[in-house]
């Protein structure tokens, strides 16, 4: 859980723009760009870990990753559940959707906000002018089962 007292977004919107633009997830950038663990923090250990910013392992991003949904070959390259293996897995192939940013307990809920209420369009914009792409025969496939209702 992130700090009380968060980042401010205009402070660092230049450089979250460039990370959200940069094509590879997001979320360990994002993280970096976070207040760090809060006080009220549920992990039993003894330590003052306030502040810090390490990534949990508790693989969210790459459960979340539609990329990885529709190639899940990619997840047998690591047993890791990290934000550094899903940015070794997915790299440039990233969908740039921040769906892993959205679902990190470590990034800044102000950040979050910024992306839904600023980048979630965009994101939903690229992704849609892909849907029936030759060269995405996956994401046709992954849609069509998506909104299947019967």
């Amino acid at each position: 859980m992130p700090m009380p007292v968060q980042r401010d977004i205009q402070e660092i919107e230049a450089i979250l723009n460039e990370v959200l633009n940069t094509r590879c997830p997001p979320v360990g950038r994002c993280r970096l760009l976070s207040s760090g663990f809060g006080m009220a923090h549920a992990l039993n250990i003894s330590e003052n870990i306030s502040g810090h910013k390490e990534c949990l392992g508790c693989g969210n991003c790459v459960d979340i990753c539609p990329f990885l949904s529709r190639e899940p070959s990619r997840r047998e390259k690591t047993e890791q559940r990290t934000s550094m293996a899903l940015e070794s897995i997915v790299g440039e192939d990233c969908d740039l959707c921040d769906a892993c940013v959205l679902v990190c307990p470590q990034v800044d809920t102000t950040i979050k906000s910024y992306i839904v209420n600023h980048r979630m369009v965009e994101a939903m914009s690229r992704i849609e002018g892909r849907i029936g792409d030759e060269d995405e025969p996956d994401l046709d496939l992954f849609l069509e089962e998506a909104l299947d209702t019967d």
